[in-house]
């Protein structure tokens, strides 16, 4: 659909909202800010746009001449903010390739996806979105796409290399990637997406990567790499 219909979206079902031009951008920064807070606080249903004005200083009107609609906005707002969620993650491909030690370099690399994954905002985020999945499926579809492109992809292309210089005995880099995740971030993930309040501290987050990746490498190293 093109862009300039009102009721555009991506192939995800996100909607496209036109870029504004230089005197509504701030507009509508202050309505994403002021929305984004709002649906994080409250959820879809409950969120309000009489707040979301409020917190915004922007008239009712100017939100939905920018977005059309409460659920327009909520997909606008949630689903821009979902791709910079991995902003901040290392090239995989390159750190793990040419890493002089597999082990330290994927303990490195999982801790650090663990610290960014594991942050307050993305959490609540993750939670909103999972809350509101039967009501949005496109939120969950991006999501997992985006997860992929930036995070596990990636570490599948290096997976699939390693295993062909046969570091690795791995026929199902995928299936062994997704076991890596599953085995480092997994429990982390899942206790503070169902218990915010858990504490994790340092030495039990480097127990649970450490070990995940020693169970990783149990599995998938051949007799040279160990």
């Amino acid at each position: 659909m093109a862009a300039d219909t009102p009721d555009a979206t991506d192939d995800y079902g996100i909607p496209i909202i036109p870029d504004p031009d230089d005197t509504a951008v701030r507009k509508r920064q202050a309505i994403i800010d002021a929305a984004l807070a709002e649906f994080l606080a409250e959820g879809y249903t409950a969120a309000r746009i009489d707040t979301i004005t409020a917190r915004s200083g922007v008239s009712k009107a100017t939100i939905y001449k920018h977005f059309g609609s409460k659920e327009r906005l909520f997909l606008a707002v949630v689903g821009g903010v979902l791709p910079r969620t991995y902003a901040d993650l290392e090239p995989t491909r390159t750190s793990i390739l040419h890493a002089p030690d597999l082990r330290d370099a994927l303990i490195r690399l999982t801790t650090d996806w663990a610290r960014i994954l594991l942050r307050p905002d993305i959490m609540s985020l993750r939670r909103l979105v999972i809350g509101e999945l039967e009501r949005f499926p496109q939120l969950g579809q991006l999501w997992y796409r985006v997860s992929y492109d930036m995070n596990n992809g990636p570490l599948v292309e290096a997976v699939t290399e390693l295993n062909t210089r046969g570091t690795l005995d791995a026929p199902n880099p995928e299936l062994a990637v997704q076991q890596l995740v599953a085995a480092t971030l997994g429990v982390p993930q899942l206790m503070h997406t169902f218990s915010p309040n858990t504490d994790i501290d340092e030495a039990d987050l480097a127990e649970m990567i450490t070990s995940g990746v020693d169970l990783f490498l149990a599995r998938y190293a051949t007799t040279s790499t160990r």
